[in-house]
Parts: structure tokens; C-alpha cells; sequence
């Protein structure tokens, strides 16, 4: 898979998740996706922004324009060093949340991306990858 193009921005407040969400279109946009994978990808960054900020203490996102044969997509990184998530399979259950939320971010995201990863350590922090391909 080749990398065309990489952007990293921080998440550490609000203002950061909403940054975020308008480089993700600019970046859907320029790749090439259509206006419902555009509104998936955004959705999907937008949960995940919010996570890193609410549960992760802030991090970061790479947002990446990949290329793989003919096809070109979206792969976004979120990574943050906070308390980590001690059950994955249990965050990805629909309404689970630990906190105040409806919790359908995580599994949310999930649906809403043609791949998904997740990896993450208590007390070393959660690492979420995403990717939207055309």
C-alpha cells in the first residue's frame, strides 16, 4: 500500500475534534470519494476524535491518502496514552459505554469503515486505524 500524502494533527480539545472532521472531508474530497462515503469517513473520524479527547486524555490522528492497485482511500490513526481499554470486545458491544455517552462510537466506526483495527493496552494508551476506500 503506498502513502501519497500524510497529515498529523493533535486532538486535545474540541476545537481540535472539529479540525479534525474538516481535514478528514478535505482529504474524502480530494481522493475522490462520494458524498455517502464522504459523510461515513467524517462520522466515523468524528466518534473517534471524540474518544481520544474524552477517554484517551487527547492524542493524535494521522490522516493518510492511500493507494493500493487502482483503488485510493482514506487509512486515519488515532493514537492516545491514556488509561487504555481493558476489554475491546466488550467497547465494540453497541450501548456499552463507560462513561456518559450512547455508546455506539467504537462499533459505530467500525461499521461505518471498510476497515478497522484496534489495539490497546491498560495504562499504555488505545491506537484505533480506520480506512474508506473509493
Amino acid at each position: 500500500m503506498a502513502v501519497t500524502k500524510t497529515e498529523t494533527l493533535p486532538i486535545r480539545s474540541g476545537a481540535d475534534v472539529v479540525r479534525v472532521r474538516q481535514a478528514v472531508r478535505t482529504r474524502a474530497v480530494e481522493v475522490g470519494l462520494g458524498l455517502v462515503d464522504q459523510t461515513k469517513i467524517i462520522t466515523a473520524a468524528s466518534e473517534l476524535a471524540r474518544n481520544t479527547l474524552d477517554y484517551g486524555g487527547g492524542g493524535q490522528v494521522e490522516i493518510a491518502v492511500v493507494q493500493e492497485g487502482l483503488r485510493r482511500g482514506l487509512r486515519l490513526c488515532f493514537a492516545d496514552q491514556g488509561p487504555g481499554i481493558p476489554d475491546i470486545e466488550k467497547a465494540l458491544t453497541d450501548h456499552f459505554t463507560t462513561g456518559s455517552g450512547l455508546g455506539l462510537g467504537l462499533g459505530g466506526a467500525k461499521r461505518l469503515s471498510n476497515e478497522f483495527h484496534i489495539a490497546s493496552t491498560p495504562g499504555a494508551g488505545t491506537r484505533v486505524t480506520i480506512a474508506r476506500w473509493k
